[in-house]
């Protein structure tokens, strides 16, 4: 087993140097190629003084010198930072400043990140072999930073046997292989973009780098046309195909995986998704702390379509009261989850630790049920959850009946304040056809108790959402609580 990315890298350049491992628009890099290429820029990287246990950032764009650098920064021993080029320099410097990066590596003509060593892309001093070190398959390898820079910055600290596990349940439960052709369509910040394009180098496939802005009919268009047979798409992204005129057969036929997850997907989705896009497709929950739960696949019963399937090869999950304590089967309750590649905390950030890992389990803060056949459902996050009038309600379940609503393309419920329930419901919505309120109401009667009927309804062009896709609900509700204090 290779525990270091970059020593798998070589291993793939000795047996199949000239397979190609990356592709972007007319460029493509065989695998004794980026394997030369990441060692040429490893020894500049040491000129420059990066030593290992030194955390490095990595703030270029969606291209193949952002792999070729990360893979560097693992080859001479350096701890990987990503930074999202939208982000201002003061979201960069903020996170590198909370997580110590002693350098960052930067496209040309970009601004500096203050407090670190600023190192341009194509100023790195190239050539040489970079002085070899022991690896130790428990050191420090990246951290996977929470979505959105909001805040307090977050995530933990990854080893390299902690991300070839995450890995190892891609190959195994998702099914990810060598002969792959997989097409990397979200950003390379994103931890969807940047760990499953390390598990298919790792394991000798080719990565096709195709990041957005693109129209939802150019990509189904070049998912055929480069003969792609995998691609995850954050839940945002598959909506947009799904709003494609529909054909006789599905969209994707050559894919033998379409992936999706990041945020929550209705039932109806999913079966939208095998019937338009590809059969072959799969729902995956996950985090970027805690990686892969579970995952629902194609050949799981169409009654488990509302679910996030099974849990993942290596992973322990239980639904739990608040002592800890296992509720009975369908009862909701926290999801918490048990696996080899669950880190021990959160780098330099005791008190979200102390909440989120305990007693050896990681806790996502989300609520959902397990039912007899071990099927997880996700109900919501504990703290989206809306208490009206004593009673709790979880907004993914509006949600959905909204989105059943043949006028509606995406919906988010929130909690305002009320004077005497507590709390009560607002709507947000995205309708691509005119649609009232009444209309909506009168939708949501026919399948929700009077108590889940939103009090307001709010029509927007778009739901604000964060990098991977997730609905930024914290927006939404300082939206409706600034209009109660007026």
């Amino acid at each position: 087993m290779y525990y270091n990315f970059s020593d798998a890298l070589r291993h793939n350049a000795r047996r199949k140097p000239n397979h190609p491992a990356l592709i972007q628009g007319e460029r493509e890099i065989s695998y004794s190629q980026l394997d030369l290429w990441v060692n040429s820029l490893a020894s500049g990287l040491q000129r420059a003084g990066v030593k290992p246990g030194m955390i490095v950032a990595n703030s270029l764009g969606d291209t193949l010198a952002h792999v070729a650098v990360m893979l560097a920064i693992m080859r001479v021993g350096g701890v990987l930072v990503a930074l999202d080029t939208r982000w201002t320099v003061e979201e960069m410097r903020r996170v590198a400043s909370h997580f110590g990066a002693q350098y960052t590596v930067i496209e040309e003509g970009a601004e500096q990140v203050p407090g670190t060593a600023c190192l341009h892309v194509s100023q790195i001093d190239l050539g040489g072999t970079p002085d070899a070190y022991e690896i130790d398959p428990d050191g420090p390898m990246l951290m996977s930073l929470s979505s959105g820079t909001t805040g307090r910055p977050k995530g933990p600290m990854l080893t390299h046997r902690q991300f070839t596990m995450r890995s190892l349940l891609h190959w195994v439960s998702i099914g990810f292989n060598e002969h792959d052709r997989t097409m990397i369509a979200t950003p390379m910040y994103f931890g969807g973009g940047r760990g499953f394009t390390l598990s298919y180098l790792m394991i000798g496939g080719t990565v096709v780098l195709y990041p957005p802005p693109y129209k939802p009919e150019e990509l189904v268009a070049a998912v055929n046309a480069q003969r792609i047979t995998s691609i995850f798409l954050v839940p945002t992204l598959l909506r947009r195909l799904l709003n494609l005129p529909a054909g006789k057969t599905p969209m994707l036929p050559g894919l033998r995986i379409l992936l999706s997850g990041g945020s929550l997907l209705h039932g109806a989705e999913r079966i939208a998704a095998m019937e338009r896009l590809s059969p072959n497709f799969m729902n995956l929950y996950s985090s970027t702390e805690g990686g892969g739960v579970s995952l629902l696949r194609p050949e799981h019963p169409l009654d488990k379509a509302g679910s996030v399937g099974l849990p993942v090869f290596m992973n322990e999950v239980e639904v739990v009261d608040a002592t800890g304590q296992r509720v009975a089967p369908g009862t909701i309750g926290h999801i918490r989850q048990r696996a080899p590649w669950i880190p021990k905390g959160f780098y330099n950030d005791p008190v979200a630790s102390a909440e989120a890992f305990r007693d050896g389990w990681y806790y996502p803060g989300d609520l959902g049920a397990l039912d007899a056949a071990g099927f997880l459902s996700i109900a919501g996050r504990s703290k989206d959850m809306v208490i009206r009038g004593g009673v709790n309600i979880y907004p993914p379940e509006i949600e959905a009946v909204l989105c059943e609503h043949p006028a509606i393309t995406d919906a988010a419920v929130v909690g305002r304040p009320h004077p005497e329930l507590g709390e009560e419901l607002v709507a947000f919505f995205v309708a691509h056809q005119s649609v009232t309120t009444e209309e909506l109401a009168a939708h949501c009667r026919k399948s929700l108790a009077p108590y889940k009927i939103p009090a307001a309804f709010h029509g927007v062009d778009e739901l604000p959402k964060n990098n991977s896709g997730k609905v930024a609900k914290n927006v939404l509700t300082e939206r409706v609580a600034s209009e109660v204090r007026g």
